[in-house]
Order: C-alpha cells, then structure tokens, then sequence
C-alpha cells in the first residue's frame, strides 16, 4: 500500500466531505424539487416546515461550499458539474417561495401597516439619520410576531440566493411584486399624473377639489406608505446597494408624481384669492419635509428631494406673487362713491378678512417671506409700530409686512371718508371701519403678530373718531341748551324759546342720523352713552326747572316735546342695520303723550 503524505490524506478528507455535502443537499433539494411532485409544487416550503426550511437553507450554503472546493481542486470533477444542476434546482425552489411569501403576505407586509407598528419606536423622521428607520423596523410586540418572521424568511432567502450569485434574479421578483402594491396604494388615494398644461385647462374648482384629494394624501403616502416600505427593504435586504436599488426604483416614479402636482399648481393659479390652497399645499410639504430627507436619503432618490424642494420654492414664490397682487389692488382701489350710511367698507372687511386667515399660517409665512422686503422707498412711521426693523428676526419681517398692508388699508380708509359731505358722518365711517380692524386683529393671530401696543394705539384713534362724530353730529342740540340756564333766571319767551331751539336741532339730528349705523355692538352702546352724557343732564336739569314755568301760563302751547326719558327712547333707537330697531315706534308715542 502505497505511503500517503498528510496534505493527501487532509485532501481525500476535504473530498469526502464535499462529497457528503452535495449527498445531503441533493437530498432535501430534490424533495422540494418544485417540477418534480405535486406536493413540492403546490406547497410553501416555508410554511410546511420552518425547520426543514432552515435545514434547507444550510444545504444551499454547504452545497456552495462544495461548488467552490471542486470548481478549484476537481474542475472536472462530475461531483461539480451534479452540484451546479443541484444549486439550479435550489434557487428555482427559492425563487418559488419568494414570490410566495411576498405575494401571500401582501396585508402583513402592507406598508402602511408596516410603519404604524413602527411607530412604537419613537420615529418621528427630525433626527435627520437613516438610523431611526432602522429603530423604527426593530420595535416589535406580540402582534409584530408574524410580519416580522415574514420579513425574516425574506431576509434568509434573499442572503443565500444572492449569496449564491442569483441576486438579478432576487430583487426582479421583489420589485415587481413591491412596485405594484406601491403604485396600487398610490391610485387608491388618488395621487393622478398631471401635467402642469391639464391642471392649467381645469377650472378651479376642480383644481381645489384635486387640492383637497392631494393634501389627505400626501400624508399618508410619506408617513405610512413611504416609510412603510422603506422599512420592508431595509430588513429584507442586508446589502446598502441592494436596497437602494429596490426602494429607489419601488417608490422614485410614484413620489416624484406626488410633489410635482403642487409645483405644477403653483404654476398655473396665482390670483390672490387662491392663496389659502397655495398655503396648504406649502405647510404640508414643509411639515412632511423632515420625514422625506430620511425616508428618501439614498443618493439616486435625491430627484424625489428636489421635487419636493422645488414644489416649496415654487409655492413661495406663487404666494409672494399672490400678496403683492393683493397689496397692488388695495393701492389701486380707487372708489368714488361713499358707502351708504357710514357702514362698513367693502374693502375693509375683505382686506382683514384675508388678512386674518393669512396669519392662521404664522407658522410657515416667516419662512416664506423672509427675504421678501418692502417696496423702495416704503416704511411705516416709528409711532405705528413697535418694532418697524424687519431684520431683527424673520417674524418681525411678518409683522411690518401686515402692519403695512393695514396701514394702506387706513389711509384709502381716510380717502374714503373725504367722499362725505357731512363730516359727523365722515367720522362716524372711520370710527366703524377702524374698530372693525382692531376687532379682527384682537380676535385673530394678528394680535400675536401686531401686539397690544398697536391695539391700544388703534382703540384710542377709534375713541377719538367717535368723539368727533358726537362733536360735530350733536353739537347744535348740545348748544341748544345755554350752560348756565340752570343758574340764571329766564323770562317765559326764552324759556320757550330754548325748547323750540332744543326740538328743532334734536328733530333733525335725529332725522339725519336715523339711518347711520354702526355694525360693532359694543362701539354702539359707547356712542349712544357718549351721546347721551352730553345731552341728557343739561336737558334733564333744564327741563326740570323750568317745566313748572311753562304751566302757569294757561291757554299756551307747550314747546315741551321731549321728556328726558323720550330722549332715551330715541337715542337707544340709533345706528341699527336694517330690520334691527331699538323703541322708535314707542318713542314717538311716549314724546306725544308727555306733550
């Protein structure tokens, strides 16, 4: 017998073992051969039996052992060439059970699910590293069991074939599967593929309803299917590469569809009036865009950032343009007809209307406009506003931005009243549509904006329009009554004579002013006191005194029209929008009988 050397003897070993291993390889592969039983064909190798899975799983990895010990020792051995048809055979079976497991657990891996049970981990998608996502796909529970071993097997299958050199054929089968439950998910909360020429086709109230559609969408395509589905990747796949290769070419064509439409909106609708969508569109991606830098932070999906970057730029722009066109048409507005009884302007309630839903978005307007300054040669005076530096801090840039539209508002305001030719009423205009602007700034985020200063300095030119229009509306029956009447003696003719006086300038005071108004109910009843404070007493004390008088001359008609409590009826009866009255109908029955 012929002396065999130790590295001939360790060599006969190694042969006997590869030997072995392809022995009991070909045992389980041939079993689960899926062209060869029915049973093999029709049955998940996973879901028989999880240890026969695993048992032939290290088959497949022994057996590649084999493959590499005889392809460089015995290239001609017969043992390789039965080894390579037996690793054929394995990774049609594992090609088999992927597409299975994939296909047959579609709701356990839905995306969506996916990243609702992620959430337990505390992902929130602002610590701004790929980290969280893998936080987020370890955090499991009882009910996280299934779905969790489902991504486990993917996960082994995946490593051995691609470690067996079938990765082509692995993540084709993942991706066409994967991409149609995306893109499914995706037509199922309405995300369309339009261009910016059919968006610019549509009327808008089409264009707001696909608005609406988009902004409950958005949300949860990034935060639940999205993320959902990079969490899916990053645990079936062990290989970085891989994983960007099949989560960029499952999601880039449906994201990018998703953060185009807002750009192409923002293209194609840029009246003012249109501003709030714009600004619902731009606080939702801007919300989400913490969560779109990681969730798409591989390299080839960067097109998907710079769609959404892009659609925020675009939007800010679009707003911007929007507000200058707003402040453009209250600088042109050039009305020449006073507004009918001293009520409320037209453009007044429009301008703090807009105004007062613009700073419900006080979040994301300092952003947008924070390098956005004020026309040349413009700025508020030092006493109007508290802060007038725009450059101290970006909401600062807010605040005189909204002061200064207001402010144009006023000075057209003050425009406005000049087209009366009575000036109580002029002052009365002023005085109703200034407390309507303080009211909505008071009742409105533009109080965080404005601040208390600017209220109390807008209350005071409120109270001083008001006190011009008592001034001027009643100053002949407030100078009806002499002021020292009470103190000196008057014969029956100037006694007479002061009532006459008193009656004629009230008769028509009130005559003139019946149809006034003034729309805010609290400025109201101010007014009326005011009124009342500056005619009630000297004509209470006058009438008083001399009422007397006037009766002991028998057989004379009394000049006594009004007695102080008739006053009350009228003036209570004052400024009331139509269909709302105060006592007339009384009033003029109560002066009747007191006479």
């Amino acid at each position: 017998m012929p002396f065999e050397g130790p590295s001939t003897s360790l060599q006969n070993l190694s042969v006997a073992m590869m030997d072995e291993n392809v022995e009991q390889a070909k045992s389980i592969i041939t079993k689960w051969d899926p062209y060869a039983t029915t049973f093999a064909k029709v049955t998940s190798l996973f879901s028989e039996s999880r240890s026969e899975a695993q048992q032939f799983l290290k088959s497949v990895k022994d057996l590649q052992r084999a493959m590499d010990f005889f392809s460089n020792h015995h290239s001609s051995s017969h043992k390789l060439h039965q080894a390579q048809n037996l690793m054929q055979l394995a990774m049609k079976r594992l090609e088999k059970e992927f597409y299975q497991i994939l296909s047959s657990n579609r709701d356990h891996l839905d995306p969506e699910s996916v990243s609702a049970r992620s959430s337990t981990s505390g992902y929130e998608g602002d610590a701004g590293s790929n980290d969280e996502i893998q936080l987020a796909s370890e955090s499991i529970n009882e009910v996280e069991v299934f779905s969790t071993l489902v991504m486990s097997d993917l996960r082994s299958i995946a490593d051995c074939m691609i470690s067996a050199g079938y990765t082509k054929e692995c993540i084709k089968i993942y991706k066409i599967l994967r991409k149609s439950i995306v893109d499914e998910a995706l037509y199922n909360l309405g995300i369309q593929r339009l261009t910016s020429s059919q968006i610019r086709k549509m009327e808008w109230e089409v264009v707001e309803l696909k608005i609406k559609s988009w902004l409950n969408a958005v949300n949860i395509a990034v935060k639940s299917l999205f993320l959902g589905e990079r969490i899916v990747c990053d645990n079936v796949f062990t290989s970085e590469f891989i994983r960007e290769s099949c989560f960029s070419e499952i999601t880039k064509g449906g994201a990018i569809h998703l953060f185009q439409f807002p750009e192409s909106v923002a293209e194609c609708h840029k009246s003012p009036e249109k501003i709030f969508k714009m600004l619902d569109l731009y606080d939702a991606i801007s919300e989400l865009w913490p969560h779109i830098d990681i969730i798409f932070s591989f390299e080839s999906l960067s097109i998907v950032r710079s769609r959404a970057q892009n659609s925020l730029i675009k939007l800010g722009n679009t707003i911007r343009t929007m507000l200058s066109e707003f402040e453009s048409a209250i600088q042109n507005d050039s009305s020449k007809s006073p507004v009918p009884r001293g009520g409320l302007h037209p453009r007044t309630r429009y301008v703090m209307n807009y105004l007062s839903f613009l700073t419900d978005y006080r979040g994301i307007l300092p952003d947008i406009m924070a390098d956005w300054r004020l026309p040349e040669n413009t700025s508020l005076p030092e006493s109007y506003f508290q802060n007038p530096n725009p450059n101290d801090h970006p909401s600062s840039a807010l605040s005189v931005r909204l002061a200064w539209i207001i402010l144009m508002l006023l000075c057209k305001l003050d425009n406005s009243a000049n087209l009366y030719k009575d000036l109580a009423l002029a002052y009365l205009f002023l005085a109703n549509n200034l407390q309507y602007v303080m009211e909505k700034v008071q009742n409105s985020n533009l109080r965080y904006l404005l601040g208390k200063d600017w209220v109390s300095k807008h209350k005071v030119t409120v109270n001083q329009n008001s006190a011009n229009y008592v001034r001027i509306g009643w100053s002949k029956v407030i100078s009806a009554i002499p002021e020292d009447s009470t103190e000196t003696t008057m014969s029956i003719k100037e006694v007479k004579h002061c009532f006459n006086n008193f009656n004629s300038a009230f008769d028509l005071a009130y005559k003139t002013q019946s149809s006034w108004v003034v729309t805010d109910k609290k400025l109201r009843e101010e007014i009326k006191v005011s009124i009342a404070k500056k005619i009630m007493p000297a004509y209470q004390a006058f009438y008083g005194k001399h009422r007397s008088l006037l009766r002991t001359v028998k057989y004379m008609d009394s000049p006594v029209r009004f007695a102080p409590n008739d006053l009350g009826n009228y003036l209570s009866d004052l400024f009331y929008d139509s269909g709302a009255s105060g006592s007339a109908s009384t009033s003029a029955a109560a002066a009747s009988s007191s006479s």
